[in-house]
């Protein structure tokens, strides 16, 4: 097991108008001693969150369900060409991130004033080791999932787990998310997620804060893994100059990606 670290997963509202979900654990260096279930948050209150979690003597990483480099102006940024292969094979959509969308990603996003503000170092090679300081990296639970449950890797296979779109979610699928996600938290010790998440799966009719709460938990898993398990169980998309990704990688989700990627986007 690596050095003790915490670890916050934040599936965050995008264009802010609605809040998104924002959860926690502490990880001692030997066993998890804490976890704090998701609550609802906009980008403020997910910045004093942040810092109320944080110590001085370990390193935070924050898991963040959002594009942090958007440098181009329309369209797709590369990483997500590559992953919307997948996702579409799936029978999920990917969203293009550029700076065309003002709300989402132009100067007055609120997305650009919580990076600002928290000042968290954005590499996460250097997260896998680091013993202080805050770390960043943007995440993608719909990409996690294909790894994470072989069931939802295959053709049209994507859960739909959204309550808020009631044409398409399905208990099965929800209950299925959460099974996959107990499967992690209880592989990397973290009991008190694994009791919590037995908990979201008794609810009869979730609603849409409930798929925010478990995206969240969702972000903290693909944090974990990253800095917690091998580094061959988790992949790289993309760079940190045209914007990147961080999944857990099972081996085939790892050569369909390489399929539609280059070398040099995929680690």
């Amino acid at each position: 097991m690596s050095s003790a670290a915490i670890f916050v997963g934040f599936d965050s509202a995008w264009a802010g108008r609605k809040p998104g979900a924002i959860c926690s654990a502490v990880f001692d260096g030997g066993c998890f001693v804490e976890f704090c279930e998701p609550v609802l948050v906009g980008f403020k209150e997910a910045l004093i969150y942040i810092n109320s979690v944080e110590r001085s003597d370990r390193p935070t990483l924050v898991a963040l369900d959002q594009p942090t480099i958007v440098p181009n102006t329309d369209g797709m940024r590369p990483v997500e060409r590559v992953v919307s292969s997948l996702i579409s094979w799936i029978g999920g959509g990917v969203q293009p991130a550029n700076r065309s969308k003002p709300k989402m990603f132009g100067p007055l996003a609120p997305i650009w004033s919580f990076l600002e503000e928290l000042r968290a170092e954005e590499n996460p090679e250097a997260a896998r080791t680091a013993m202080r300081g805050r770390h960043l990296m943007e995440v993608y639970p719909a990409l996690a999932l294909a790894s994470l449950d072989k069931s939802f890797f295959g053709r049209l296979k994507g859960p739909h787990y959204n309550p808020g779109r009631r044409k398409t979610f399905k208990i099965e699928n929800w209950r299925a998310v959460i099974a996959a996600a107990r499967n992690e938290a209880t592989r990397f010790g973290c009991s008190p997620m694994s009791e919590w998440l037995d908990q979201l799966a008794k609810k009869e009719v979730p609603k849409k804060t409930d798929q925010d709460r478990l995206d969240a938990a969702l972000c903290l898993l693909i944090a974990i893994r990253w800095r917690l398990g091998a580094r061959d169980e988790s992949i790289v998309v993309g760079d940190l100059h045209t914007g990147y990704m961080v999944a857990p990688a099972s081996v085939e989700v790892r050569d369909r990606l390489q399929r539609s990627s280059t070398t040099s986007m995929l680690d």
